[in-house]
């Protein structure tokens, strides 16, 4: 890692420039160019096919808006929006949106090959397949399976799906196993999935567990090991998870507390010091880096990204 230091008022400020072994990224949103994958609209519009198309063309255009953005500006990873074909999920969806859409969403996905963009998605809370409700593990599925078929018709080879593995239920390891029981012959699914600790409920050590059952590697999100340790240190939960992604890049999650909101809380800005705990901890190892950020591309105002 390489650091410099400059003057602003009075006041010592470092400007990092990006390790050659990392690449960065951020989710769903470009504040600098006002685009975003998420435009969506009411359910009660669902049926009316022709708004419907038109918010779907505002998402694709924005997508391609910030593939191009992030190819001039370093950024090598982007998340692309749950709500990118709204609602796609849902039984009552009008059309066949794969078939419709199938040629923009493989023009895309060459251009962000082209541009050397790994794409991914990371569907909410909402989505759990350790539910003991039958009708939440099925509508999970469902939104999974959308997820998938996204990042295939994407042509997404080193795509990721992020996923939390949810609530407790009073009981951890009945948990665990409805959650393997849920996916586990979900092919299309597995072939994407990629499972992330939380700040309150899932370790990193309890996450490996899991994701070895399912044959599937490991973020971890560095806010939430913070909150929720198990007594490993930064250093041994990469250690552990790092592996787990065999012959591809690894993928971490990297963003600060905002100190005004609840515990778990993402800044607008990743802190320097929560900067240089991960470049620690990594050592000179590669990774793919997704700023989680409330300020989105504005998130590292520190790091001098370039091509």
């Amino acid at each position: 890692m390489t650091a410099t230091l400059v003057l602003h008022k009075r006041r010592k400020t470092e400007v990092f420039s990006a390790p050659p072994n990392l690449r960065f990224g951020y989710p769903c949103q470009n504040l600098t160019i006002s685009a975003s994958t998420n435009h969506t609209l009411r359910f009660a519009s669902l049926r009316d096919g022709e708004k419907l198309r038109h918010v779907i063309a505002h998402n694709f255009a924005d997508l391609e808006r910030m593939l191009r953005w992030n190819a001039d500006n370093g950024w090598a990873l982007l998340r692309v929006g749950q709500h990118l074909i709204p609602f796609a999920s849902h039984p009552v969806f009008p059309y066949d949106w794969a078939k419709e859409h199938e040629t923009e969403l493989r023009r895309l996905g060459e251009l962000a090959k082209g541009l050397g963009i790994r794409l991914s998605m990371h569907p909410g809370q909402f989505v759990n397949p350790a539910s003991p409700s039958r009708d939440v593990v099925e509508r999970s599925l469902a939104e999974l399976r959308y997820s998938a078929t996204v990042l295939q018709l994407l042509n997404a080879d080193d795509g990721v799906l992020v996923l939390h593995l949810g609530g407790v239920y009073g009981d951890r390891n009945a948990a665990m196993r409805r959650f393997v029981r849920a996916l586990k012959g979900e092919k299309d699914i597995l072939k994407f999935l990629a499972l992330e600790n939380d700040e309150r409920f899932w370790t990193v050590r309890d996450v490996l567990q899991v994701a070895e059952r399912l044959g599937v590697p490991v973020i971890v999100d560095t806010l939430h090991h913070a909150l929720n340790p198990d007594g490993w240190s930064l250093r041994k939960a990469l250690d552990e998870a790092l592996p787990t992604w065999g012959d591809r890049r690894p993928k971490v999650h990297l963003s600060s507390q905002d100190p005004t909101k609840r515990l778990g809380a993402h800044a607008f800005s990743v802190h320097p010091d929560d900067f240089r705990q991960l470049m620690e901890a990594l050592d000179g190892r590669d990774a793919d880096v997704m700023v989680e950020a409330k300020g989105k591309e504005q998130g590292l105002p520190f790091l001098r990204l370039g091509r």
